[in-house]
């Protein structure tokens, strides 16, 4: 028997519970991982409600991202072996597998080497990620572009940093309150807005100059995209990866036709094989160059403690990404 989280109802935290569970073999194109550390995202807390991109099925397991080391393979799986060391990315449906637990059955193309020990394995994939397939792959970002980043305290927020900056691309940054400016001029950020007390559309035109923003990677979406618009350069690109605000977004007319405006969901690369090929070569280079180290905002002990985890997580003080040490 191992340990699993489930749960039979939507709701809050309290909905998780941990229970027995006899994993069957890998099937084919499966593998089987013991599980060592797990990333928290915000999805899984999305689909815990309901209120996620794809319908939960009940009874659910939860969770995109991990770390472990691999225990048993399917058949038709070449590339993985009994011992070897990997991280879990998000290339699955949590309707279908789920890495909350001891040991997960998982795809193994959701599987990438892991170079770095587990918490570090657990919390780095899914920011840089995201990062990657919002604005490397398709070419938004260049070096000398100037990027206004959103909720910059997130996981993501903060790998957006760090890929600026090794691209040679300069990183704004906004948060909503002043208590972790200093953290994300730490960070790397080449300046902080904080948009409870600062105009950022002002605050924009007065650190570019008047020239304005190359592009926007926002994750709260709603009205302030209007806002934004207004201090875009010609052709400039707003991604947008996630809805923060819960409010709608409404395309800015008034800038037609010199503004891109551009989403993505980290499927679309993460089950396409050579995609996720290169994306975690490009994240791999810089986890050995130091420039790729997560911001872990806590640790939590043990699977016992992945209520108090997902509580925190829907609390917005943390600063980068919550793990829970299996």
């Amino acid at each position: 028997m191992t340990k699993i989280v489930r749960f039979t109802e939507l709701g809050g935290p309290e909905v998780l519970q941990i229970t027995g569970c006899e994993l069957d073999s890998p099937g084919d194109g499966e593998v089987l991982v013991d599980i060592e550390a797990i990333g928290l995202n915000r999805a899984e807390a999305m689909f815990r409600t309901g209120t996620y991109i794809e319908p939960t099925r009940l009874p659910a397991r939860l969770g995109y991202e991990a770390a472990g080391t691999v225990r048993e393979v399917g058949q038709d799986v070449s590339r993985w072996s009994a011992g070897d060391p990997v991280s879990v990315v998000p290339a699955f449906s949590m309707n279908d597998y789920g890495v909350y637990g001891e040991q997960a059955i998982v795809p193994a193309r959701a599987l990438v080497p892991r170079p770095v020990d587990a918490v570090t394995g657990a919390a780095v994939w899914m920011p840089f990620l995201a990062v990657y397939a919002g604005l490397l792959e398709p070419q938004i970002l260049r070096p000398g572009d100037t990027v206004l980043i959103t909720a910059a305290a997130s996981s993501v927020g903060l790998a957006a940093i760090a890929v600026a900056n090794r691209i040679g691309a300069q990183p704004i940054a906004t948060v909503r309150t002043g208590e972790k400016v200093q953290q994300l001029r730490d960070a790397g950020a080449a300046h902080v807005i904080v948009t409870e007390k600062q105009d950022q559309v002002e605050v924009v035109r007065d650190l570019t100059g008047g020239r304005g923003l190359d592009v926007v990677f926002d994750a709260v979406a709603g009205p302030a995209v209007e806002q934004l618009a207004d201090v875009m350069v010609p052709g400039g690109t707003i991604v947008i990866h996630g809805r923060l605000s819960g409010e709608p977004t409404l395309y800015p007319t008034q800038t037609m036709p010199d503004l891109i405006m551009r989403s993505f969901t980290l499927f679309g690369m993460t089950y396409d094989t050579e995609r996720l090929r290169r994306a975690a070569a490009f994240i791999g280079a810089g986890l050995r160059a130091g420039d790729f180290t997560p911001h872990v905002d806590r640790v939590f002990e043990g699977l016992e403690s992945i209520v108090d985890a997902h509580r925190h997580l829907e609390s917005n003080t943390q600063f980068g990404k919550i793990v829970v040490k299996v």
